[in-house]
């Protein structure tokens, strides 16, 4: 059976694992979260695509320390002639609906609080471009002990780190570029002795425009009333050396 003819998930299956342990991948360190300090806060900004001004404003809020700071650009009425159009995505609009926010008229910020979860873990990891796609990963581990009663809402999202000064840009940004929300039950884990682990690998489509040298994927898991429970972001070998 060729690759075309393979059913759609087992093709995103086979593109993914492509994507993460192709020779190229190799010679290229997969850049994941091991060894980093989990956040203890979602940071995220979100602006209006009309609002041409709000990118560069003076006023933008700073991320605070220790943070996993995004940046959305939610789609304007303007459409497609707004000004920051070109880095628009529905997304943004899925996420403020998960936070039941009103799409910003210029610019907002919110907090969100990571509670953390004594004795599980969360891996996020991303291999090099190939393409005009990122293979990326989400895995959650935990003891048998603590399965989910409902089920879990996991957040993959692929952004494009910008240092301070882009585009006039007052503060550091990570760009929103694409987003895979997978929901977990209890019929999706797979157990291993004593614990229980969820996992999905997909293909991120790298959105025109995006360097994919910048490129980074952060991820979280909540519960189904929101509330967030870990959160992890991926770093690259040479971010490490620096």
């Amino acid at each position: 059976m060729t690759p075309h003819a393979l059913p759609r998930r087992a093709w995103t299956w086979f593109l993914a694992a492509l994507l993460l342990t192709s020779p190229l991948a190799h010679s290229q360190a997969v850049c994941s979260s091991d060894a980093q300090a989990a956040p203890k806060l979602l940071f995220e900004r979100f602006i209006n695509a009309d609002c041409e001004s709000c990118w560069s404003d003076a006023a933008t809020a700073v991320a605070p320390p220790g943070a996993l700071a995004l940046d959305w650009i939610v789609p304007g009425s303007q459409g497609e002639e707004a000004a920051l159009a070109g880095a628009a995505s529905r997304d943004a609009l899925l996420r403020l609906s998960a936070l039941q926010r009103d799409r910003p008229h210029a610019q907002s910020s919110e907090k969100t609080k990571v509670h953390g979860w004594p004795g599980a873990s969360l891996r996020v990891a991303h291999g090099p471009a190939l393409g005009g796609y990122v293979g990326a990963s989400i895995a959650l581990s935990l003891p048998a002990n603590q399965a989910p009663n409902a089920p879990l809402q996991a957040w993959l999202v692929l952004v494009e780190t910008l240092p301070a000064g882009f585009e006039g840009s007052p503060v550091p940004r990570n760009l929103v570029r694409n987003v895979f929300q997978p929901t977990w039950n209890m019929r999706d884990a797979l157990s291993i002795k004593e614990h229980l682990s969820f996992k999905e690998i997909r293909p991120l489509n790298i959105p025109e425009g995006a360097k994919s040298e910048r490129l980074r994927v952060f991820g979280w898991v909540q519960d189904a009333t929101g509330r967030v429970a870990i959160a992890a972001e991926s770093i690259c070998p040479s971010e490490q050396t620096e």
